[in-house]
């Protein structure tokens, strides 16, 4: 079974859970291309990384979600493999291949709507539209870009995919 992130559901709205993430580390690497193709362009570099090409060969377990998100210029993502739960930065192999790095993320506190389905741009964007209106309605300021999550492999059928649309927001107090 593949480790999840974990999070704490602060609170649950009609259209939405607010939720806790704690600080943690992920393998990104930038791609350019179609909303559609950026998970394919990356995957190669991402798995690569976790299958034992860094500095220690060391492998480490896939996770889910693996997340995605626009950068300002169009057609270009940076997508992202969450480590483990109990990955630490200073002890984590360096990634031999220079288009991935980690990076730490701070916990923080974010809107997420579930979805099933196809892996689109028009189905994430569906689903950013709707939670990006319940949480402006929920009067949550949003603090950061959008993410698509996506927690199963390709060979998932489409109508049994867990996905998520994820966006930061203000903590509220």
């Amino acid at each position: 079974m593949t480790e999840h992130q974990p999070y704490d559901v602060v609170e649950e709205h009609r259209d939405f859970e607010l939720r806790r993430y704690p600080a943690h580390v992920v393998a990104e690497t930038r791609v350019t291309g179609s909303f559609e193709g950026a998970g394919n362009a990356s995957f190669r570099r991402l798995a690569g990384y976790i299958g034992g090409r860094n500095t220690q060969s060391r492998k480490v377990a896939m996770t889910a979600p693996v997340l995605q998100e626009a950068e300002e210029d169009a057609g270009r993502y940076v997508v992202s493999f969450v480590m483990p739960d109990s990955f630490d930065l200073d002890a984590a192999p360096a990634p031999t291949d220079g288009t991935v790095r980690l990076r730490a993320i701070p916990a923080h506190t974010a809107a997420a709507v579930r979805f099933s389905g196809r892996w689109t741009q028009g189905r994430f964007d569906e689903h950013a539209q709707r939670l990006l209106a319940a949480v402006e309605a929920a009067g949550l300021e949003v603090d950061g870009p959008l993410r698509f999550a996506r927690f199963d492999p390709p060979w998932t059928p489409w109508f049994l995919r867990h996905n998520e649309v994820v966006v930061p927001v203000v903590s509220p107090s």
